[in-house]
Protein backbone atom coordinates (compact mmCIF):
# COMPACT_ATOMS: atom_id res chain seq x y z
CA UNK A 1 0.00 0.00 0.00
CA UNK A 2 1.51 3.42 -0.69
CA UNK A 3 2.55 5.87 2.17
CA UNK A 4 0.45 8.41 3.00
CA UNK A 5 2.09 11.50 2.69
CA UNK A 6 3.70 13.55 5.19
CA UNK A 7 3.22 11.28 8.26
CA UNK A 8 6.26 8.96 9.43
CA UNK A 9 4.53 7.16 12.52
CA UNK A 10 7.04 5.40 15.03
CA UNK A 11 6.41 3.22 18.32
CA UNK A 12 9.02 2.35 20.91
CA UNK A 13 11.07 -0.24 20.36
CA UNK A 14 9.68 -3.34 22.68
CA UNK A 15 11.02 -6.91 22.32
CA UNK A 16 10.41 -8.33 18.89
CA UNK A 17 7.23 -7.22 18.52
CA UNK A 18 7.91 -4.52 16.15
CA UNK A 19 8.21 -6.03 13.33
CA UNK A 20 4.23 -6.20 13.53
CA UNK A 21 4.08 -2.79 14.24
CA UNK A 22 6.15 -2.19 10.73
CA UNK A 23 3.84 -4.71 8.68
CA UNK A 24 0.63 -2.93 10.34
CA UNK A 25 1.68 0.54 9.86
CA UNK A 26 2.97 0.37 6.81
CA UNK A 27 0.58 -2.18 5.14
CA UNK A 28 -2.34 -2.18 6.62
CA UNK A 29 -2.80 1.57 7.87
CA UNK A 30 -0.36 2.68 4.11
CA UNK A 31 1.62 5.03 6.67
CA UNK A 32 5.71 5.10 6.36
CA UNK A 33 7.05 3.33 9.68
CA UNK A 34 9.91 4.32 11.34
CA UNK A 35 11.65 1.74 12.83
CA UNK A 36 13.21 2.66 16.05
CA UNK A 37 16.95 1.65 16.36
CA UNK A 38 17.90 -1.05 18.65
CA UNK A 39 17.98 -0.52 22.32
CA UNK A 40 21.52 0.25 23.83
CA UNK A 41 23.23 1.68 26.64
CA UNK A 42 22.31 4.82 24.66
CA UNK A 43 19.33 4.42 24.91
CA UNK A 44 19.07 3.99 28.57
CA UNK A 45 20.61 6.78 29.13
CA UNK A 46 18.93 9.26 27.21
CA UNK A 47 15.90 8.11 29.15
CA UNK A 48 17.26 8.29 32.24
CA UNK A 49 19.01 11.78 31.60
CA UNK A 50 15.39 13.31 30.83
CA UNK A 51 12.90 11.31 33.12
CA UNK A 52 12.20 11.70 36.77
CA UNK A 53 13.81 9.71 39.31
CA UNK A 54 10.93 7.66 40.88
CA UNK A 55 9.51 6.76 37.49
CA UNK A 56 9.81 2.85 36.88
CA UNK A 57 12.25 2.33 34.56
CA UNK A 58 10.27 0.76 31.02
CA UNK A 59 9.31 4.47 31.59
CA UNK A 60 12.99 5.28 30.84
CA UNK A 61 13.44 2.84 28.03
CA UNK A 62 10.53 4.16 26.77
CA UNK A 63 10.93 8.35 26.86
CA UNK A 64 14.70 6.96 25.45
CA UNK A 65 13.57 4.73 22.30
CA UNK A 66 11.37 7.83 21.51
CA UNK A 67 14.19 10.39 21.39
CA UNK A 68 16.13 8.00 19.12
CA UNK A 69 12.94 7.60 16.80
CA UNK A 70 12.54 10.92 16.43
CA UNK A 71 16.00 11.37 15.99
CA UNK A 72 15.40 8.59 12.70
CA UNK A 73 13.04 10.78 11.44
CA UNK A 74 9.73 9.56 12.85
CA UNK A 75 7.33 13.18 12.83
CA UNK A 76 4.24 11.01 14.53
CA UNK A 77 4.48 8.83 18.04
CA UNK A 78 2.08 6.05 19.17
CA UNK A 79 1.79 5.66 22.99
CA UNK A 80 0.11 2.54 24.42
CA UNK A 81 -2.65 2.57 27.36
CA UNK A 82 -2.11 0.99 30.26
CA UNK A 83 -3.78 -0.13 33.78
CA UNK A 84 -1.43 0.87 36.26
CA UNK A 85 0.67 3.95 35.99
CA UNK A 86 1.62 3.15 32.51
CA UNK A 87 -1.41 4.96 31.94
CA UNK A 88 -0.33 7.88 33.37
CA UNK A 89 2.96 7.90 31.37
CA UNK A 90 1.95 9.54 27.65
CA UNK A 91 1.43 12.96 28.88
CA UNK A 92 4.30 13.01 31.05
CA UNK A 93 6.43 11.34 27.63
CA UNK A 94 4.99 14.08 25.57
CA UNK A 95 5.53 17.01 27.62
CA UNK A 96 9.04 16.08 28.24
CA UNK A 97 9.67 14.95 24.17
CA UNK A 98 7.87 18.39 23.66
CA UNK A 99 9.97 20.54 26.46
CA UNK A 100 12.83 19.11 24.63
CA UNK A 101 11.95 21.06 21.69
CA UNK A 102 10.61 18.29 19.41
CA UNK A 103 7.75 18.79 16.88
CA UNK A 104 5.85 15.81 16.42
CA UNK A 105 1.95 14.44 16.27
CA UNK A 106 1.22 12.24 19.74
CA UNK A 107 -1.35 9.47 19.46
CA UNK A 108 -1.95 8.73 23.19
CA UNK A 109 -4.14 5.68 23.47
CA UNK A 110 -5.08 6.58 26.68
CA UNK A 111 -7.33 9.61 25.48
CA UNK A 112 -9.24 7.07 23.77
CA UNK A 113 -12.01 4.68 25.30
CA UNK A 114 -10.58 1.40 24.33
CA UNK A 115 -13.48 -0.63 24.91
CA UNK A 116 -15.83 0.47 22.51
CA UNK A 117 -15.04 -0.22 18.96
CA UNK A 118 -15.62 3.51 17.28
CA UNK A 119 -12.79 4.63 19.41
CA UNK A 120 -10.38 2.46 17.13
CA UNK A 121 -12.51 3.56 14.19
CA UNK A 122 -11.20 7.35 15.20
CA UNK A 123 -7.22 6.17 15.73
CA UNK A 124 -6.99 4.71 12.77
CA UNK A 125 -9.12 7.32 10.51
CA UNK A 126 -6.98 10.08 12.51
CA UNK A 127 -3.26 7.62 11.69
CA UNK A 128 -4.99 7.63 7.87
CA UNK A 129 -8.02 9.48 7.08
CA UNK A 130 -8.30 7.68 3.64
CA UNK A 131 -7.54 3.97 4.45
CA UNK A 132 -8.89 1.26 2.65
CA UNK A 133 -10.96 -0.28 5.63
CA UNK A 134 -11.52 -3.70 3.83
CA UNK A 135 -7.51 -3.83 3.00
CA UNK A 136 -7.45 -2.79 6.63
CA UNK A 137 -8.80 -5.53 8.32
CA UNK A 138 -7.35 -7.89 5.85
CA UNK A 139 -3.87 -6.65 6.64
CA UNK A 140 -4.01 -6.30 10.48
CA UNK A 141 -5.23 -9.66 11.08
CA UNK A 142 -2.36 -10.51 8.95
CA UNK A 143 -0.13 -8.37 11.50
CA UNK A 144 -2.24 -9.82 14.75
CA UNK A 145 -0.67 -13.77 13.30
CA UNK A 146 2.82 -12.23 12.90
CA UNK A 147 2.06 -11.52 16.65
CA UNK A 148 1.34 -15.12 17.31
CA UNK A 149 3.94 -16.85 15.22
CA UNK A 150 6.63 -14.30 16.77
CA UNK A 151 5.28 -15.67 20.43
CA UNK A 152 5.15 -19.27 19.44
CA UNK A 153 8.84 -19.53 18.22
CA UNK A 154 10.08 -17.09 20.49
CA UNK A 155 8.83 -20.08 23.35
CA UNK A 156 10.42 -22.79 21.38
CA UNK A 157 13.64 -21.26 20.84
CA UNK A 158 13.86 -20.82 24.64
CA UNK A 159 12.90 -24.21 25.35
CA UNK A 160 15.11 -25.93 23.16
CA UNK A 161 17.90 -23.77 21.84
CA UNK A 162 20.24 -24.57 25.34
CA UNK A 163 20.30 -28.36 23.75
CA UNK A 164 21.05 -27.32 20.01
CA UNK A 165 23.27 -30.28 19.10
CA UNK A 166 25.03 -28.66 16.48
CA UNK A 167 27.26 -25.20 16.23
CA UNK A 168 24.33 -22.83 16.65
CA UNK A 169 21.87 -24.08 13.58
CA UNK A 170 18.90 -23.73 16.07
CA UNK A 171 19.90 -19.96 16.95
CA UNK A 172 20.38 -19.05 13.26
CA UNK A 173 16.76 -20.71 12.30
CA UNK A 174 15.20 -17.81 15.15
CA UNK A 175 17.26 -15.31 13.71
CA UNK A 176 17.04 -16.33 9.99
CA UNK A 177 12.80 -16.30 10.97
CA UNK A 178 12.94 -12.81 12.66
CA UNK A 179 14.84 -10.88 10.04
CA UNK A 180 11.28 -12.41 7.70
CA UNK A 181 9.29 -10.82 9.67
CA UNK A 182 10.90 -7.15 9.99
CA UNK A 183 10.99 -7.42 6.10
CA UNK A 184 7.76 -9.04 5.38
CA UNK A 185 6.02 -7.00 2.75
CA UNK A 186 2.93 -9.52 2.05
CA UNK A 187 0.73 -12.19 3.95
CA UNK A 188 2.42 -14.76 1.50
CA UNK A 189 5.77 -13.59 2.94
CA UNK A 190 5.31 -13.59 6.52
CA UNK A 191 3.60 -17.52 6.06
CA UNK A 192 6.44 -18.54 3.89
CA UNK A 193 8.76 -17.39 7.10
CA UNK A 194 7.15 -19.33 9.56
CA UNK A 195 6.84 -22.32 7.96
CA UNK A 196 10.69 -21.96 6.68
CA UNK A 197 11.37 -21.98 10.22
CA UNK A 198 9.18 -24.34 11.55
CA UNK A 199 11.16 -26.98 9.42
CA UNK A 200 14.07 -25.55 9.90
CA UNK A 201 13.82 -26.05 13.76
CA UNK A 202 12.67 -29.56 12.87
CA UNK A 203 15.93 -30.32 11.27
CA UNK A 204 18.65 -29.45 14.02
CA UNK A 205 19.26 -32.54 16.15
CA UNK A 206 18.61 -31.69 20.12
CA UNK A 207 21.01 -33.05 22.40
CA UNK A 208 18.39 -32.80 25.36
CA UNK A 209 18.18 -34.63 28.58
CA UNK A 210 15.07 -37.04 29.22
CA UNK A 211 14.38 -34.60 32.19
CA UNK A 212 16.62 -31.13 32.03
CA UNK A 213 16.16 -28.64 34.22
CA UNK A 214 13.25 -26.59 33.90
CA UNK A 215 12.65 -23.03 35.20
CA UNK A 216 9.38 -20.70 34.85
CA UNK A 217 9.61 -17.08 34.10
CA UNK A 218 7.01 -14.36 35.59
CA UNK A 219 6.83 -10.85 36.08
CA UNK A 220 5.71 -7.32 34.97
CA UNK A 221 4.95 -6.90 31.35
CA UNK A 222 7.63 -5.43 29.88
CA UNK A 223 10.83 -6.44 31.88
CA UNK A 224 10.13 -9.94 31.52
CA UNK A 225 9.64 -10.00 27.58
CA UNK A 226 11.64 -7.29 26.68
CA UNK A 227 15.48 -9.14 26.03
CA UNK A 228 17.14 -5.69 26.96
CA UNK A 229 15.61 -4.55 29.47
CA UNK A 230 16.23 -7.85 31.55
CA UNK A 231 19.67 -8.39 30.33
CA UNK A 232 19.04 -11.38 28.09
CA UNK A 233 18.10 -13.33 30.92
CA UNK A 234 16.25 -16.32 28.77
CA UNK A 235 19.53 -16.93 26.31
CA UNK A 236 21.65 -16.64 29.46
CA UNK A 237 19.34 -19.86 31.33
CA UNK A 238 19.17 -21.64 28.17
CA UNK A 239 23.16 -21.24 27.85
CA UNK A 240 22.91 -23.45 30.70
CA UNK A 241 21.15 -25.79 29.76
CA UNK A 242 18.01 -24.63 31.29
CA UNK A 243 14.35 -25.03 29.30
CA UNK A 244 12.82 -21.70 29.90
CA UNK A 245 8.75 -21.06 30.19
CA UNK A 246 7.41 -17.93 29.86
CA UNK A 247 3.74 -17.04 29.64
CA UNK A 248 4.16 -13.83 29.86
CA UNK A 249 3.68 -12.64 26.38
CA UNK A 250 1.35 -10.35 24.04
CA UNK A 251 -0.63 -13.58 22.70
CA UNK A 252 -1.64 -14.77 25.76
CA UNK A 253 -2.24 -11.79 27.53
CA UNK A 254 -4.53 -10.16 25.20
CA UNK A 255 -4.84 -12.63 22.36
CA UNK A 256 -5.95 -15.72 23.80
CA UNK A 257 -6.33 -14.40 27.46
CA UNK A 258 -9.32 -16.24 29.89
CA UNK A 259 -9.77 -13.26 31.98
CA UNK A 260 -8.80 -12.36 35.45
CA UNK A 261 -11.92 -13.54 36.95
CA UNK A 262 -11.69 -16.95 35.10
CA UNK A 263 -8.00 -16.80 36.23
CA UNK A 264 -8.63 -15.80 39.89
CA UNK A 265 -11.31 -18.61 40.46
CA UNK A 266 -8.03 -20.86 40.41
CA UNK A 267 -6.28 -18.74 42.55
CA UNK A 268 -8.44 -17.50 45.11
CA UNK A 269 -7.21 -19.25 48.04
CA UNK A 270 -3.85 -16.89 47.34
CA UNK A 271 -5.30 -13.92 47.16
CA UNK A 272 -8.65 -12.04 47.60
CA UNK A 273 -8.33 -9.55 45.68
CA UNK A 274 -7.00 -8.33 42.45
CA UNK A 275 -3.80 -6.25 42.74
CA UNK A 276 -2.46 -4.80 39.40
CA UNK A 277 -2.45 -5.30 35.24
CA UNK A 278 -0.41 -8.63 35.36
CA UNK A 279 -0.46 -10.23 38.77
CA UNK A 280 -3.48 -12.50 38.44
CA UNK A 281 -1.49 -14.10 35.30
CA UNK A 282 2.06 -14.38 37.17
CA UNK A 283 0.33 -15.91 40.59
CA UNK A 284 -1.99 -17.86 38.29
CA UNK A 285 1.39 -18.83 36.28
CA UNK A 286 3.65 -19.39 38.98
CA UNK A 287 1.18 -22.16 40.57
CA UNK A 288 1.12 -23.79 37.13
CA UNK A 289 4.74 -24.17 36.97
CA UNK A 290 4.94 -25.30 40.46
CA UNK A 291 1.80 -27.63 40.23
CA UNK A 292 3.87 -29.23 36.57
CA UNK A 293 7.08 -29.81 38.49
CA UNK A 294 9.16 -27.14 37.44
CA UNK A 295 12.66 -26.44 39.08
CA UNK A 296 12.43 -23.28 40.03
CA UNK A 297 10.80 -20.47 39.30
CA UNK A 298 12.16 -16.18 38.53
CA UNK A 299 10.31 -13.35 39.15
CA UNK A 300 11.62 -10.47 36.82
CA UNK A 301 10.10 -6.50 37.38
CA UNK A 302 11.34 -3.87 37.17
CA UNK A 303 12.32 -1.10 39.95
CA UNK A 304 9.29 0.74 41.74
CA UNK A 305 6.66 -1.47 39.65
CA UNK A 306 4.48 -1.60 42.51
CA UNK A 307 1.58 -4.32 41.08
CA UNK A 308 4.89 -6.86 41.34
CA UNK A 309 5.73 -6.06 44.37
CA UNK A 310 2.61 -7.17 45.62
CA UNK A 311 2.74 -10.08 43.76
CA UNK A 312 6.02 -11.11 45.88
CA UNK A 313 4.41 -12.54 49.33
CA UNK A 314 1.99 -14.71 47.28
CA UNK A 315 5.34 -16.13 45.62
CA UNK A 316 6.45 -16.66 48.68
CA UNK A 317 4.01 -18.71 49.32
CA UNK A 318 3.66 -20.45 46.60
CA UNK A 319 7.17 -21.06 47.26
CA UNK A 320 6.81 -22.60 50.81
CA UNK A 321 3.53 -24.92 49.93
CA UNK A 322 5.33 -26.76 46.93
CA UNK A 323 8.70 -26.22 47.50
CA UNK A 324 9.99 -24.65 44.73
CA UNK A 325 12.72 -22.12 44.98
CA UNK A 326 12.08 -18.59 43.24
CA UNK A 327 14.58 -15.84 42.00
CA UNK A 328 13.67 -12.60 42.71
CA UNK A 329 14.87 -10.06 39.96
CA UNK A 330 14.65 -6.49 40.43
CA UNK A 331 16.27 -4.34 37.06
CA UNK A 332 16.92 -0.84 37.19
CA UNK A 333 19.43 1.52 34.67
CA UNK A 334 22.72 0.59 37.13
CA UNK A 335 21.70 -3.04 37.24
CA UNK A 336 24.82 -4.70 35.87
CA UNK A 337 25.57 -8.10 33.65
CA UNK A 338 27.95 -9.20 35.98
CA UNK A 339 25.78 -9.17 38.83
CA UNK A 340 22.75 -10.70 36.78
CA UNK A 341 25.33 -13.58 36.10
CA UNK A 342 26.80 -14.05 39.65
CA UNK A 343 22.82 -14.86 40.66
CA UNK A 344 21.82 -16.33 37.72
CA UNK A 345 25.08 -19.14 38.46
CA UNK A 346 24.72 -19.28 42.01
CA UNK A 347 20.31 -20.00 41.62
CA UNK A 348 21.40 -23.00 38.57
CA UNK A 349 23.97 -24.51 40.60
CA UNK A 350 21.55 -24.77 43.81
CA UNK A 351 18.68 -26.00 41.45
CA UNK A 352 20.73 -28.83 39.85
CA UNK A 353 22.01 -30.35 43.49
CA UNK A 354 18.46 -30.41 44.85
CA UNK A 355 17.24 -31.52 41.87
CA UNK A 356 20.31 -34.55 41.90
CA UNK A 357 18.84 -35.19 45.80
CA UNK A 358 15.72 -35.17 45.10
Amino acid sequence: MAAVMGRSLSFPRYAEYNCAFRYIVEEALGVKYVMPPALTKRTMELGTKYSPDFVCTPFKTLLGSMIEALEAGADTLLMTHGLCRLGYYGELLEQILRDLGYQFDFINLSEYDMGRKKEYLRIVRRINPKVNFARFLAEFMEGVRMVEYVDEITAEYYQNCGFDGTDGDYRRAYQEFLTAMYTARNRSEVEAGYRGVRRALRAVPLDKPQRPLRVGIAGEFYTAMDAFSNLELEQKLADMRVEVHRWMNVTNQFLRYSGQKNMHVKIQDLCAYEMGPTATANIWWARTCAERGFDGLIHVKSAGCTPEIDVMPVLQNISRDYKIPVLYLTYDAQTSDVGLMTRLEAFYDMLDMRKKVL
